[in-house]
């Protein structure tokens, strides 16, 4: 009876401690963190690293971290040990999924949008009674003068009264000025945002712009010069230029405002058609994401369901490896309808690829010359952070294959002791082209080697914090006790 007691305390026991104790209790004492195909990363080598860093957190969670890009860097000297080619198109094609993605959908975009090209009678009859104007206009505004007070309504009278004038002074001239009405803005307008434009204030729709400018503006033909025009700015002459003019630009904008119009309509119909919508629970599962990306990568947890697919949790981790880094900072302060507008928004762009893949939309050779030069860039970084090349391994450490993944892997070690003694700063190697090197490794980060590597360092931090705090032993005055300058003969 005594011997079940102490059997059920002992079970009890473990129980307390999680399914980590209970499994760890039964295996061998973990000495690995990772693999890496043939190579290891020790518990010993990971605590060092860690415990002699004051700023480097001793926990699970990044310690696990670390273990993964040291994994990953692993991989890719290796790569590079074997001779295998990282820049070819295909591996430029993965590793830059993002740059891809983002011309691919630049492409069907563009595909949308051209059977909506204006002709030149449509641009005609835009321009003469369509919803969007073009106009100049010359201002002369009715500021204070320099130390007079806003206060001082005889000043502010006299001021008023001068450009009133000055603006009836100009007007003959910008009436017969025809397309020289530019070069009288650019001398006399007192607008510094159009001057520099010759006048022009761009495509604009009717209530755009003050009421007194508007009425005026709007009751113009294509040509024509208003009056003076008092707002509350001060004095305006508005010209509204002849298309013949204006033609290209007018058309640019024009075709600008119906592609944005089509983007929106579009969204919104895809929005509609598919049903787009976040499940009950999405805030909560996308912030768990994103403090635990290495999980969430093989999590098919759905996010958001729409008809004939889902964005999953898997999904999600790949967008956002795809996206700025401050997006994942911010998901811990952003409230649920933040969350799920931005679901939507990934859910959105992931239908938009794939009708572009359905309509067989290609990148043109610029932007294959595009993708590459990032590519090729992102090596260059890479290479250079570790000094580690191909021409370097080939003449440092010879013939042998051996020799040369020693050598490499020599090169990652280096460069993560620089990081951890803050010699160096750590760059995360591109989430693409790591995924695309870990597809074809055999690889593993082990739970219980980290959770030894985290005692392990708090055990070396906790020593070195103990050896600096320790007092000196300074020597007593005068001869040493002992004479240890010569031995004594017997």
């Amino acid at each position: 009876m005594r011997r079940l007691s102490l059997v059920l305390l002992a079970l009890t026991s473990l129980t307390l401690f999680g399914c980590d104790a209970l499994r760890d209790a039964f295996s061998p004492r973990a000495d690995v963190v990772a693999r890496a195909n043939d190579q290891t990363l020790t518990v010993e080598r990971l605590a060092g690293w860690a415990g002699q860093s004051k700023q480097v957190p001793l926990d699970p969670q990044t310690l696990g971290r670390v273990s993964r890009y040291w994994v990953e860097y692993t991989v890719f000297a290796e790569a590079l040990a074997a001779g295998r080619n990282l820049r070819d198109s295909a591996m430029a094609a993965t590793a830059m999924w993002p740059v891809v993605s983002r011309l691919k959908w630049q492409r069907f975009h563009d595909r949308l949008v051209t059977s909506q090209n204006l002709t030149p009678q449509q641009v005609d009859s835009a321009y003469q009674s369509g919803p969007y104007r073009v106009f100049q206009h010359i201002l002369l505004r009715v500021l204070p003068a320099p130390g007079t007070k806003t206060t001082d309504a005889n000043a502010l009278v006299r001021i008023d009264d001068q450009k009133r004038r000055q603006a009836e002074q100009l007007l003959p001239q910008a009436r017969s000025a025809g397309v020289r009405f530019a070069q009288l803005a650019s001398r006399y307008s007192e607008d510094p945002t159009s001057k520099v434009a010759g006048g022009s204030l761009g495509l604009s729709t009717h209530g755009q712009f003050v009421r007194e400018f508007d009425d005026a503006a709007w009751q113009l033909a294509p040509g024509g010069v208003s009056g003076v025009v008092k707002s509350q700015f001060g004095y305006h002459i508005i010209r509204r230029p002849p298309l013949a003019e204006v033609r290209d630009s007018f058309r640019i904008g024009l075709q600008d405002r119906m592609s944005r119009h089509t983007d929106s309509v579009y969204m919104d119909s895809v929005v509609a058609q598919r049903k787009i919508q976040p499940v009950s629970r999405a805030p909560d599962y996308a912030k768990a994401a994103a403090q635990d990306i290495d999980a969430a990568r093989s999590s098919s947890r759905v996010l958001v369901k729409y008809r004939g697919g889902s964005l999953k949790v898997r999904d999600f981790a790949r967008w956002l490896d795809a996206l700025d880094p401050q997006i994942i900072n911010a998901l811990p302060q952003a409230n649920d309808e933040q969350i799920n507008q931005f679901l939507k928004s990934l859910a959105q762009q992931q239908l938009m690829l794939e009708q572009a893949d359905s309509a067989k939309v290609t990148l043109t050779a610029e932007d294959w010359q595009r993708v590459r030069q990032e590519h090729d860039s992102t090596m260059v970084m890479i290479t250079n952070v570790l000094n580690l090349s191909p021409e370097l391994l080939r003449d440092s450490a010879g013939a042998s294959p051996t020799a040369r993944v020693n050598f490499a892997l020599g090169r990652v070690n280096d460069y993560f002791d620089r990081v951890f003694h803050g010699r160096a700063r750590f760059y995360p190697l591109p989430a693409f082209l790591a995924d695309a090197l870990l597809a074809d490794a055999r690889w593993t980060v082990d739970a219980a080697g980290v959770r030894r590597a985290v005692e392990r360092g708090q055990e070396i931090r906790s020593d070195s914090a103990q050896a600096s705090n320790a007092p000196r032993m300074t020597p007593a005055p005068g001869p040493a006790p002992i004479d240890t300058s010569r031995r004594q003969t017997p």
